[in-house]
């Protein structure tokens, strides 16, 4: 179900977080796995079990594909439920929760695309988190929904210039799988140096 002229939802997670690696991972096709994305791969591979099923008065449905036209997004939600009437998508996560708004993002857009195909309105979604075993709920504010869009404007730019962002240190660099592939700590030396 992929179409080149659409952002994959992931996508806003990954530039979100890191503008660099959001380039190389859907513009350079470069991937390399870490205990991180293997605990992540695990559990999407648990999560993304085709299906639907009632849970006392809540209706789930895994895996299911998403796809909004009017903003060019496309990808797959690991869980969406309904309960009294109202739907909402549940990301997940192998860690816990973050200090970083990208997981909820990622919920945002998922709600985008649910909303277009179902033309209702929905305000809330949750990332459920494995280490903690615990739902955190997203508010789909004004704001959230403000950044989504501007986020997704970014990854298209990204997308149709192949521009590479210019890697930049930060704490998070410390758990990514392609740090050996952007080595930001050298690419600033070596930027200081040509000043």
């Amino acid at each position: 179900m992929m179409d080149a002229d659409y952002v994959p939802i992931a996508a806003l997670n990954q530039y979100s977080y890191c503008p660099h690696r959001c380039w190389r991972m859907f513009c350079a096709g470069e991937f390399t796995d870490n205990q991180y994305t293997l605990e992540g791969t695990g559990l999407h591979d648990r999560v993304h079990t085709l299906g639907s099923n009632h849970r006392e008065d809540t209706w789930q449905v895994r895996a299911i594909w998403l796809k909004n036209d009017r903003y060019g997004l496309i990808g797959k939600a690991d869980l969406v439920e309904e309960s009294d009437g109202q739907l909402y998508p549940i990301e997940y996560k192998r860690g816990h929760r973050g200090e970083f708004d990208n997981d909820e993002l990622q919920v945002c857009a998922q709600a985008l695309c649910l909303e277009e195909m179902t033309g209702k309105t929905i305000p809330q979604g949750f990332v459920y988190y494995a280490q903690s075993h615990q739902r955190q709920p997203v508010m789909l504010t004004d704001e959230l929904r403000a950044e989504a869009m501007a986020t997704i404007a970014a990854v298209q730019t990204l997308f149709q210039t192949g521009t590479m962002p210019k890697p930049i240190y930060t704490k998070r660099c410390r758990g990514c799988s392609l740090y050996r592939q952007c080595l930001p700590q050298a690419a600033e030396k070596v930027g200081r140096y040509r000043e």
